[in-house]
Parts: structure tokens; C-alpha cells; sequence
């Protein structure tokens, strides 16, 4: 792990996740509207790999610690049901898809998810933690980022860009699904 950030260094980088977080829901709320259903896959490919190295970011530093021993709470979890199912409907074709579970497990499984469903807990994660980011608790912000970074959204982004890749390779090389 790297050395630990100053709290100017932390109050920078804080800033820079913030950011990046924002773009990524915006960038979702915005193909879920439906305005450029013919690019909405290589949108998310992008904005899900530029998360992803706002992730990557995260996972590289030391851990963030809190101040207070538990989370204060955010505020109501936004409702993704209908950004969900927007999601759905746009990426129906291509909605489903197959990720194995823990490629270091001895046993994996082979799960069968949904591009739309991935998304949705993605951004309830970011959202959580943008919450406490407007709230001016931005090392909880970063903690809850790291964290879920690490056990929910990161996965799910990941798992998410290998499908959306696939889509795109298979659309621009000629292959078909099957």
C-alpha cells in the first residue's frame, strides 16, 4: 500500500472521486433516459471503465478511516427501480449475461446476472457515499467509497465491463451471441 495521504492530498483526492462519481450517475441517468439508444452500450463501456479507475484509485491507497467508529447515517438510499428498469428495457437484447462469481475460488459458480441490475447497485453504492460527500463528511465519503469499492460496486462494475466489452467486440468483429 502506499503511504498514508496528507489531509490536503485526502481533501484532493476526495474532490477527484467526487467528480468522477457525479459523471458516472449522470452518464447512466442520461442513457436511461433513452437519448442516444444506438451508443448507450459504448457509453456505459466508457463511463464504466473511467469509474473503474476511480476505483482502482481507491483500492491503491491505505485504508480510509473514519472518524467515528459508525457510519452516520446519509439520509434515505435513492429508489433505482425505475432507472433499473429503464435499463432494462434499452439493454434488453443484451441484458444478460454470465460472470463467474470468484474466479480465485477453488469452486466457482457461474452466476447468470444483468447488465441493468449490476448498474443499479453501482450507483446506489456511489450514491450512498455522494450523500455523505454533500453532507461535508467527506472521509466517511471516501471510507464508504473504499469500502464498497471493495466488496459491492467494484465486482459489479468490473463484471458489468466485461459484458459491455463483449457486446462491443462481438458488434464491431462480426461475432454473434449464442
Amino acid at each position: 500500500m502506499s503511504e498514508p495521504m496528507t489531509s490536503d492530498d485526502l481533501s484532493e483526492f476526495a474532490i477527484e472521486i467526487h467528480d468522477q462519481v457525479t459523471s458516472f450517475l449522470l452518464s447512466v441517468r442520461a442513457v436511461a433516459r433513452g437519448d442516444a439508444p444506438d451508443s448507450s452500450v459504448p457509453i456505459l463501456l466508457l463511463e464504466t471503465s473511467q469509474l473503474l479507475l476511480a476505483g482502482g484509485r481507491l483500492g491503491a491507497i491505505r485504508d480510509v478511516v473514519p472518524d467515528e467508529r459508525f457510519e452516520t447515517d446519509a439520509g434515505p438510499d435513492p429508489d433505482l427501480d425505475e432507472l433499473r428498469e429503464k435499463l432494462n428495457a434499452l439493454l434488453k437484447p443484451v441484458n444478460t449475461y454470465k460472470e463467474v462469481f470468484d474466479p480465485l475460488a477453488p469452486k466457482s459458480e457461474i452466476e447468470t446476472r444483468r447488465i441493468s441490475d449490476d448498474l443499479a447497485l453501482v450507483c446506489a453504492d456511489l450514491a450512498h457515499g455522494l450523500a455523505h460527500y454533500k453532507a461535508e463528511r467527506v472521509t466517511e465519503a471516501l471510507w464508504w467509497w473504499q469500502f464498497s469499492y471493495l466488496s459491492s460496486w467494484g465486482p459489479a462494475a468490473s463484471a458489468v465491463q466485461r459484458a459491455l466489452l463483449s457486446v462491443v467486440a462481438r458488434s464491431r468483429l462480426g461475432a454473434t451471441t449464442g
